[in-house]
């Protein structure tokens, strides 16, 4: 980066001068140190699926959750800081039963995605904050079908069939891109989302992770729920045998 070190990357409300905003491609930088995080849209709903690393064997396991429920029908997962995860989920709970409330209907994840979409892009314009150092990943199964979004540090989102994000982001998108989504039930995706996941954390030669994934669709009356205990075991299993035999 050609301007670093003169003064224009000390504030997000200061472009550089080739037209950049060094504060925002930082806190990219924030997302891709973190685990990866993927999302899928098939043909009857949607699968989040989470590399959720380790720190400390004393961590108590299922804690600190990345996945978050935003609305009986949305799911959200994010990659980056996880304080400012939290953060991002509570805004969006609260732009979901503003919605709720304002038009006594669910909220389609399109509005939600555009007003989360409008208050991360507030945090890129002023010099007293600093962007958010996530990428969330929104999913739901509304009137329109299954639907998935992405949200960058910078605001700016977009419709997404297969999603990921975070350190493994290029390897997962790869895998994701052999798939045919269109086709797949959620169970298989479920499948093939831990498989994916293990595949990244294994190129990336990480310390020990957990494993979180959840699903929306006819599997789970479409409501945003974590996969049963028994369903995620196989497929953390299956995950490490397909691991062995990937060439």
């Amino acid at each position: 980066m050609t301007s670093i070190g003169t003064g224009y990357d000390l504030s997000a409300s200061t472009y550089s001068p080739d037209g950049r905003i060094f504060q925002v491609e930082y806190a990219g930088k924030a997302v891709e140190n973190s685990g990866t995080a993927i999302g899928l849209k098939v043909k009857d709903g949607v699968v989040f699926a989470v590399e959720k690393l380790v720190h400390s064997k004393l961590l108590v396991p299922h804690a600190n959750r990345r996945i978050q429920t935003i609305d009986r029908h949305i799911g959200l997962a994010t990659s980056g800081l996880l304080a400012d995860g939290r953060h991002i989920s509570n805004r969006a709970r609260d732009e979901a039963a503003n919605y709720r409330e304002t038009y006594n209907s669910p909220p389609p994840l399109k509005a939600v995605a555009d007003r989360l979409g409008l208050y991360v892009q507030a945090y890129t314009l002023y010099s007293s904050v600093r962007p958010f150092g996530i990428s969330t990943i929104l999913g739901a199964v509304d009137n329109n079908g299954p639907s998935l979004y992405v949200i960058e540090p910078s605001g700016v989102f977009f419709g997404y069939n297969g999603a990921a994000v975070g350190k493994g982001r290029q390897l997962a998108k790869t895998e994701l891109e052999k798939l045919k989504l269109s086709e797949l039930s959620i169970r298989e995706a479920v499948y093939e989302a831990a498989r994916i996941i293990y595949l990244v954390h294994d190129d990336a030669k990480e310390k020990d992770f957990e494993l979180e994934i959840s699903w929306i669709g006819t599997e789970s009356d479409n409501l945003h729920v974590h996969v049963p205990d028994d369903l995620l075991k196989d497929a953390d299993t299956k995950a490490k045998a397909a691991l062995e035999t990937f060439e």
